[in-house]
């Protein structure tokens, strides 16, 4: 197939250029290079740097594509509370003129990388796709934007396909690839720099959660698990249907647990500070993974340990 991915040059992007050109597919990759990097694109894809928003550069990747992977969006919670005018600009106004271009074209089929921050503050746990979404930060709320611009889509359009996948918290590596942010707003990359030496120390923000040991829970998901998900929902994809699925291992861990697996993954020591709550950040989430397993087969292969060992390669690697 001939796909398109936009955001192709960021952290799960970049993971998904390499799993599709692996497959055999034809890849174009649209990205800004605002956060992402050149080189994390894999040669064999054809990279064009342009926006979203940008007509143009849409349709110079469009035109010939069977199917579009959509990563492309400002993804920093913190960020979002502070630019929430700019998240809705960049996310749901490039989904806009990305809906735009693929009905200008006769593109059909998206997957498109939604996030477990649209459920805000579940309502129960373990959260399945039916629960409540109800944002609590701007980037959980242009993303359940762009979920309802898919389904009006696929109401006005009969051929329209889509999957749209909620991930909990990414992590991990594929060897020669790693997660690069700047700046670094990730728990597990920055824990990891702080076991390098890099950092002081690492903060926690927030001890006083309702949680066992008053820090945030999160689910897990190994990056390449995670572009696994993409192209099985690719092979299942359905005229004039939206289907979701969340993707995570099914468990939560604390930050505290994070902060003990890397001391002992690594043999390093650290310090950890204790810091305020960050605005937007709910207590815990993790999800049921029942409906992704059963109606598309998949099933993490990789947990946290082996995301933590791949992301610590992967840091010493790039400083040799």
């Amino acid at each position: 197939m001939r796909i398109v991915v936009t955001g192709g040059a960021g952290y799960i992007g970049s993971h998904a250029v390499r799993a599709m050109v692996g497959a055999g597919h034809e890849v174009r990759v649209l990205d800004n290079l605002s956060t992402g990097h050149r080189a994390a694109v894999d040669p064999a894809a054809t990279l064009v740097e342009g926006d979203l928003r940008d007509r143009d550069a849409l349709d110079r990747v469009l035109p010939g594509a069977d199917a579009v992977l959509h990563f492309a969006a400002r993804s920093v919670v913190a960020e979002s509370v502070r630019q929430p005018l700019g998240y809705w600009d960049n996310n749901v106004g490039g989904t806009i003129a990305l809906l735009a271009g693929m009905a200008r074209h006769g593109v059909d089929r998206i997957v498109f990388s939604s996030t477990a921050a649209t459920y805000g503050v579940p309502d129960a746990l373990p959260i399945r796709e039916d629960a409540r979404q109800a944002p609590i930060n701007p980037y959980g709320s242009t993303k359940l934007a762009m979920e309802q611009l898919l389904a009006e889509q696929a109401v006005a359009r009969p051929t329209f396909a889509a999957c749209v996948l909620r991930y909990f918290n990414v992590v991990g590596c594929a060897p020669g690839l790693m997660e690069r942010h700047e700046p670094e707003t990730h728990l597990l990359p920055i824990l990891l720099q702080a076991a390098a030496g890099l950092r002081p120390a690492f903060q926690v923000f927030g001890e006083d959660y309702a949680t066992p040991d008053g820090t945030c829970i999160r689910d897990y998901v190994h990056v390449e698990d995670l572009v696994d998900a993409h192209v099985l929902a690719l092979a299942h994809l359905h005229p004039g249907r939206v289907s979701t699925y969340n993707v995570g291992l099914g468990r939560g861990f604390s930050v505290r647990e994070v902060v003990d697996r890397v001391r002992e993954l690594t043999g390093r020591t650290f310090e950890v500070r204790a810091a305020a709550r960050r605005e937007g950040d709910p207590p815990s989430l993790f999800t049921d993974p029942a409906r992704i397993r059963e109606e598309l087969g998949w099933r993490p292969t990789r947990d946290l340990d082996d995301a933590i060992r791949s992301a610590w390669t992967a840091l010493t690697e790039a400083r040799r």
